[in-house]
């Protein structure tokens, strides 16, 4: 499969079908599609009056929040490897 060949693969997330089309490996659809349903999960078991909006939207800031602390850990450690290269 070429960058610009799409694939379509049909998740569940929810108990609710979404079909996401895209040039990632399905694989790797499925993959990150029940990492968000696990999440929105987790979230709606410690919060069972949320609707599926709001539900939504704090899965995409607890998942934010994660991208953010791994993007800042990851600055970390670069910085501390070209440190160690530039003695």
């Amino acid at each position: 499969m070429t960058r610009n060949d799409k694939t379509r693969v049909t998740v569940e997330i929810q108990n609710k079908p979404y079909t996401i089309i895209g040039t990632e490996e399905p694989q790797h659809v499925r993959l990150v599609a029940n990492l968000v349903d696990q999440k929105m999960r987790e979230i709606h078991d410690a919060n069972q009056q949320l609707n599926t909006s709001e539900l939504a939207v704090l899965t995409a800031v607890n998942t934010m929040n994660d991208y953010m602390k791994l993007k800042e850990e990851y600055a970390s450690l670069l910085g501390s490897i070209n440190k160690k290269e530039d003695k």
